[in-house]
């Protein structure tokens, strides 16, 4: 299902098999809300998937908010997209009827920092995420609640626009707010490997297995 309401162009696949997990899909650069849905029916079969748009545009391409050169981002547009993509994600969990569900964060690369950006301003929305060459969107004060929730980082070693000081720094900011983290290093740079996808599909499956009676399915 492609939709124009609530707040963000998005489209929204139901639940094929698993109930209780939804995928918030949140596209690199230049994406839409297409991208991310063969990744998601990869990550993790049968759970629903919801993929918004960006509504930012740079050089005629979506991203979720501005950026004022590479790696350096507008903090004051961050903040105002970071809250609409909080609201659309309650928006549509009343919308799609996921209400209660957990719904996890998959993004790549701006999709990514979003994703962190939302953890961090809105930390009890998300139940967890996987993020796909995310930098340090910012750095939180006070440090928000983070306690035990899941985070997958995926980072290249010769990645051009993340180096590794950055995917370290994400993850300590994170680990000081009391998530779990998991790291994999991809031996590329700033694309996406199938090792990658492998690698995150391995961690989803074990969250997944260890949702233990608080999961059901069709």
């Amino acid at each position: 299902m492609t939709a124009s309401s609530p707040s963000l162009v998005h489209r929204f696949v139901p639940a094929a098999d698993l109930v209780g997990v939804t995928l918030l899909l949140l596209h690199g650069t230049g994406g839409n809300e297409q991208d991310l849905i063969p990744m998601g029916q990869e990550l993790l079969p049968g759970a629903a998937l919801l993929s918004p748009r960006g509504r930012v545009l740079e050089n005629g391409v979506p991203r979720f908010f501005r950026r004022l050169a590479e790696g350096v981002f507008d903090q004051e547009d961050l903040r105002e997209r970071t809250d609409e993509l909080g609201r659309f994600v309650t928006d549509a969990s009343h919308v799609y009827r996921i209400v209660g569900d957990r719904v996890l964060a998959v993004g790549y690369s701006n999709g990514a920092n979003i994703a962190a950006s939302l953890l961090f301003r809105h930390p009890r929305l998300l139940s967890g995420a996987v993020l796909f060459r995310p930098m340090v969107p910012f750095h939180p004060h006070p440090t928000p609640d983070l306690k035990g929730l899941p985070v997958f980082l995926a980072a290249g070693r010769r990645d051009p626009i993340v180096s590794a000081e950055q995917t370290s720094a994400l993850a300590e900011i994170l680990q000081d707010a009391g998530a779990s983290i998991s790291i994999h290093w991809h031996p590329g740079g700033h694309e996406l490997g199938r090792d990658d996808t492998a690698s995150a599909r391995h961690w989803l499956a074990q969250w997944w297995n260890s949702a233990g009676t608080s999961r059901c399915r069709l």
